[in-house]
């Protein structure tokens, strides 16, 4: 936790440096962007003496935004979708990314420093997920297996899009199936194990983009969440890239994600990726 308080601090530490110039113009009315992008690494060997391994890697992502805008309404969605597989040698391929997320908030203008919102968030795995450190590998996880839907009621705060806070009671339903003794069971309530559970809590999340440097940009996602009964335990999600752009084309970006669930594990989970990839915006 100390660890956490401290990056924690270190973010929060960013907002005072002078230099935000990411466009985030917005007119009234909706306002769409879509991207694709799909990042590929291989590598081959033939009599090669200095020893090697074939690999072939793909990441293929997707983020599609929607934000509609009125004199008092503003209404923002965020769906983004992350699928990745590795080959090395005979091994098969196995998965690197797996990740549906979709985000909902509607935040109505009253003219104060702060908005009144609600909002609604679905987080999910794609396809399959495996933990390959043991042989042969086992299955974690699947489609809404688990799956986590929430909605929080609160108040936000956003300064041009650059920087936004939100602080909110909320609701977390877990889902599961194959899975659940792992994610949604509650070992203290009954002997059955239970494939869905409702957590009350409170709910804050807070994003910043900054453009630090010409063509490169921070974009950063930190969710926490407590429940009423554990108030002294946090879940947290902290999700940053950077983002540097070679041209219209090719991007850039390294990607950190760190997960702090002891209902998962009581470690702290970390992934890290730095891809080279083509980035094509269809809206």
């Amino acid at each position: 936790m100390k660890k956490f308080l401290s990056l924690f601090f270190l973010f929060f530490s960013i907002l005072s440096f002078p230099q935000m110039e990411v466009d985030t113009t917005l007119n009234k009315g909706w306002n769409p962007k879509a991207i694709i992008g799909l990042n590929i690494s291989q590598i081959s060997f033939k009599d090669w003496t200095q020893g090697g391994s074939n690999s072939l890697s793909y990441t293929g992502f997707t983020r599609v935004d929607a934000v509609y805008i009125s004199d008092s309404w503003r209404w923002a969605n965020f769906l983004k979708l992350a699928y990745g597989r590795t080959k090395l040698e005979s091994q098969g391929y196995r998965t690197t990314d797996n990740e549906f997320f979709f985000e909902s908030i509607l935040s109505k203008s009253i003219g104060w420093k702060i908005d009144p919102y609600f909002s609604s968030s679905v987080r999910t795995s794609i396809t399959k997920g495996f933990d390959y450190k043991t042989t042969p590998e086992i299955q974690t996880a699947d489609f809404f297996d688990p799956g986590y839907v929430t909605q929080a009621l609160g108040f936000l705060y956003h300064e041009k899009d650059l920087f936004t806070t939100r602080l909110g009671i909320s609701f977390q339903e877990t889902f599961a199936n194959k899975f659940a003794a792992l994610y949604s069971d509650d070992e203290e309530t009954t002997d059955k194990i239970e494939k869905f559970k409702l957590e009350t809590g409170l709910e804050s999340v807070t994003g910043l983009a900054y453009e630090f440097l010409p063509n490169t940009t921070y974009i950063s996602y930190l969710r926490l969440f407590t429940r009423f009964n554990k108030l002294d335990v946090w879940d947290v999600r902290w999700d940053n890239i950077i983002t540097a752009k070679v041209n219209d084309y090719l991007n850039v970006n390294l990607n950190v994600v760190i997960v702090h669930e002891i209902n998962q594990t009581r470690r702290t989970q970390i992934k890290q990726a730095l891809n080279l990839g083509f980035v094509f915006k269809l809206i």
